[in-house]
């Protein structure tokens, strides 16, 4: 009996083994299942693979996304200052995300140094949340000596948020405008100043 009783206990034990492994072989499966989601579309965002948006990150960690936008960009005088003041390039198409830079070039046309100081605004205005400049000489008293030009560049990108907001998701095209005043004028805060001649030897 002894003997009989023996066996007993290591069937119930070596049943009780089988069950735990079973479970377990279970548990995982269905653990699985649920990871296999997340995982499949994460290889999808990063091959493109099914039609998904392959996605990167941008200096400042923000997402870039495959929708792209067109970037106009304009630019303003006010009458009392004797500048030449235009972009290099009218439009930039972009992703949303995308870092990019546009450069604006300023002439003083005058025969003595003059001082002007940019204000901005970005059109649509529902878009201007989503419109993030990482450079930018708005509101920066700057010099330029007479017939001298300057080169001045903005770094932007544009919220991949935009294109999850009802107000915003069909927005095709963002102006982007800058006018230049005399130094002072407009109520614009000024900053550091800044010469065609200090740019050129930062560029040095």
């Amino acid at each position: 009996m002894a003997v009989s009783g023996q066996q007993g206990a290591r069937g119930h034990g070596r049943n009780g083994w089988i069950v735990a492994v079973c479970l377990a072989a279970v548990f995982g499966m269905l653990g699985a299942s649920y990871a296999a989601v997340p995982l499949y579309r994460l290889f999808c965002q990063v091959t493109g693979y099914g039609g998904t948006a392959r996605t990167a990150t941008n200096v400042e960690g923000i997402p870039i996304i495959d929708r792209a936008i067109t970037v106009r960009f304009d630019a303003n005088v006010a009458p009392s200052l004797a500048w030449n003041f235009a972009p290099a390039r009218r439009s930039l198409t972009v992703r949303l995300g995308e870092v990019a830079t546009v450069t604006y070039i300023a002439e003083n046309t005058s025969s003595r140094p003059l001082s002007g100081a940019a204000v901005f605004n970005v059109t649509p205005q529902h878009a201007g949340a989503y419109f993030n400049k990482l450079e930018c000489f708005c509101f920066t008293e700057t010099t330029i000596a007479p017939g001298e030009k300057l080169e001045m560049p903005v770094v932007f990108f544009v919220d991949p948020d935009l294109a999850d907001e009802e107000m915003t998701r069909d927005l095709s095209t963002i102006t982007l405008s800058y006018t230049f005043y005399p130094a002072g004028q407009d109520g614009a805060p000024l900053e550091t100043s800044r010469s065609a001649a200090d740019a050129g030897r930062d560029g040095s």
